[in-house]
């Protein structure tokens, strides 16, 4: 915490007339603003780290492949989000093998890494 001159938030017309009691108590409540503020400062930095990680995009992909049986579709899951400016897609696994909450369980722990984040 910083120290705070007696006379730094009080013009000196208005110290004058105050008595010390009374400059020392608006010093005492300017400090205990000061902690709130910075208290609430780090919880908007944690939730801005929290949000980054929930900013992303998790999609279907459909492949059409020819085999010997006729053409075949599979669907796989894709997450997406930016990265430095650019677009990065994953891949996350077969729709028969992953369900949607898996599929963004992973995503949320792979972007997580990506961006030097620890997941919740």
């Amino acid at each position: 915490m910083r120290r705070i001159p007696p006379n730094l938030f009080l013009p000196s017309f208005i110290s004058m007339t105050l008595s010390h009691k009374t400059i020392t108590g608006i010093l005492i409540e300017a400090r205990k603003l000061e902690q709130q503020a910075d208290e609430r400062k780090a919880e908007a930095e944690a939730l801005v780290g929290a949000a980054r990680l929930e900013d992303l995009n998790l999609w279907l992909m459909e492949k059409e492949k020819t085999t010997k049986k006729g053409d075949q579709t599979y669907l796989y899951w894709m997450a997406s989000w930016r990265e430095g400016g650019k677009v990065r897609n994953v891949h996350l696994g077969s729709c028969k093998k992953v369900d949607h909450e898996t599929a963004l369980q992973k995503a949320r722990k792979m972007k997580a890494g990506a961006l030097g984040l620890s997941e919740n």
